[in-house]
């Protein structure tokens, strides 16, 4: 049995001291507070919340000098990534956003075939790739394969440089089921759902049957992303995306609906009502001066949070928190500690995991902060978590993460990835050649 002391631990919503907790399984069996230091000790515990929305390829852009995906850099990228370098990449990327504050990931797994849109041997090859990134680096995995079928609502065909993503319902059902066979290889809290990735992108009758196959995993699905979008599955289906789904999609607590930025006041409020997550992506919506999504009023109509990095090429956690402060009343002394609170509980479920909180049952995913860190020292429990929120992954706030669990796999110690020069290594020489198409 695995044991953390904590001089503070975020335990329901509110501070405990000198909290001991007994992890076994990956789990946290017991918790215990006034009690004296043993074994693990930390300053500040709070729970680590999931990276709701990755795309591991992207990283690799960051070689390139950018901060978001950029269309023709990206094009190139995926032009010429292998199996073998999506690993890398991946892995780095899971290295990256353990190191910043998160206990998992959803990736949004969409880049499926070779270059040339001929499907692997195996369909699956790069879902298992992803996987097999996450067994090198520890972090908890919920993989959402993306299906994609056409490239507009009107139902043109995927451009030129969308064949390595477009699935047939074959592929997709078979391409899902090597990702779960995959997964069963890793730690049990390994989770796999799926994705149709959009009104636009996915013909209405492949969704029913694509839904159907995340069994009891999460759900996840672009919504009304764009103005474009809005218009065009208007033009094709007769209602906004927003409407459309409240009238024909089985939506509840395990869908996650992405970026969500046009929405109306009432799909806001309506589709809140139904439980489902928002799957936010602020840093890099932000870069690209996009529209943002009313959260408190689909916080207020019931709808979960979770926070992802997107186009983000370097997932960083507090630059994802921060620009959501002012939702959580910013100024007031513990809006840091509810917005992390908020993205900790809506990212677990959109994670299909059951974390998100401390306490007997959840997985510990864990998050300890160094309040020995020259921004944080001598401040309170909300004052330093909220100076971390506001570091905004900013090369100070980076320094503030001492360590790290994913179900209660302690995989950052000291501010650093336990397997760090390996996971570069392997890196570095995938680098190497994707470099020359940046």
């Amino acid at each position: 049995m695995q044991t953390i002391w904590a001089e503070h631990a975020l335990i329901r919503g509110a501070w405990e001291r000198d909290v001991h907790l007994y992890i076994a399984g990956g789990h946290i069996r017991r918790i215990v507070t006034d009690c004296d230091p043993a074994d693990t000790r930390v300053a500040l515990l709070v729970p680590a919340p999931a990276n709701v929305h990755h795309h591991a390829a992207l990283r690799a852009l960051a070689e390139g000098g950018g901060a978001v995906a950029r269309p023709e850099a990206q094009r190139r990228l995926l032009d010429r990534m292998t199996p073998d370098d999506l690993e890398a990449v991946a892995a780095l990327a899971q290295m990256e956003m353990l190191e910043t504050g998160y206990g998992a990931c959803v990736e949004f797994h969409r880049l499926h075939h070779a270059p040339d849109g001929t499907p692997y041997a195996r369909v699956s090859e790069m879902a298992e790739r992803i996987v097999a990134a996450a067994g090198a680096t520890g972090i908890g995995l919920a993989l959402v394969p993306v299906h994609t079928r056409h490239g507009g609502a009107d139902g043109r065909a995927p451009g030129p440089h969308e064949a390595r993503f477009s699935t047939t319902r074959d592929q997709f059902a078979r391409l899902v089921a090597g990702a779960r066979a995959a997964c069963a290889d890793l730690g049990r809290d390994a989770v796999v759902g799926v994705s149709p990735h959009s009104l636009r992108e996915v013909p209405a009758e492949h969704l029913a049957e694509v839904t159907a196959q995340a069994g009891g995993g999460p759900v996840h699905m672009h919504l009304a992303a764009s103005a474009d979008e809005v218009e065009e599955v208007r033009a094709s289906l007769g209602a906004r995306p927003g409407e459309w789904a409240l009238e024909n999609l089985p939506l509840d607590g395990r869908w996650c609906l992405i970026h969500c930025t046009h929405l109306d006041r009432g799909e806001t409020r309506a589709l809140g009502a139904t439980g489902a997550v928002a799957g936010l992506c602020p840093a890099a919506r932000a870069r690209d001066g996009g529209h943002n999504l009313d959260l408190a009023g689909w916080l207020g109509a019931g709808g979960g949070l979770g926070v992802g990095s997107g186009g983000n090429l370097r997932p960083l956690l507090p630059a994802e928190l921060a620009p959501l402060l002012p939702v959580f009343a910013a100024g007031a002394d513990d809006a840091g500690r509810r917005l992390l609170a908020a993205a900790a509980r809506g990212g677990a479920r959109a994670a299909g995991r059951g974390a998100g909180r401390i306490e007997p049952g959840a997985w510990a995913d864990l998050l300890a902060l160094d309040t020995a860190h020259s921004d944080l020292a001598g401040l309170s429990p909300d004052g330093a978590l909220d100076r971390f929120v506001r570091s905004a992954g900013t090369a100070a706030g980076r320094g503030m993460v001492r360590h790290v669990w994913s179900a209660g796999r302690h995989l950052v110690r000291d501010g650093r990835h336990v397997w760090r020069e390996r996971i570069l290594s392997r890196y570095e020489a995938a680098a190497a050649g994707l470099r020359a198409a940046l």
